[in-house]
């Protein structure tokens, strides 16, 4: 099994990758992006935010991007599916 070190090596184009170093950490604001917040326009068209304790869906779509948010409002971590 290969060695795969984020931002060294692996796939280029990772969509996860990509989105997780844009939001992990920062909060979604409806006004505009900076070092602490990302602006929610700014989020893909296939995208959804899920709060803690939120209810979901269990149905899978490879485009979609999924916003996991910690209690505090910050992004804990990005999938797709």
């Amino acid at each position: 099994m290969p060695l795969v070190v984020p931002g060294i090596t692996g796939t280029s184009g990772d969509k996860t990758e990509h989105w997780t170093n844009k939001l992990v950490g920062k909060k979604l604001s409806d006004g505009s992006s900076d070092e602490t917040s990302f602006c929610k326009k700014d989020l893909p068209e296939e995208c959804r935010v899920i709060e803690p304790g939120m209810m979901v869906t269990k149905d899978f779509k490879p485009d979609r991007l999924n916003v996991h948010l910690k209690e505090d409002g910050t992004v804990s971590h990005v999938q797709h599916g």
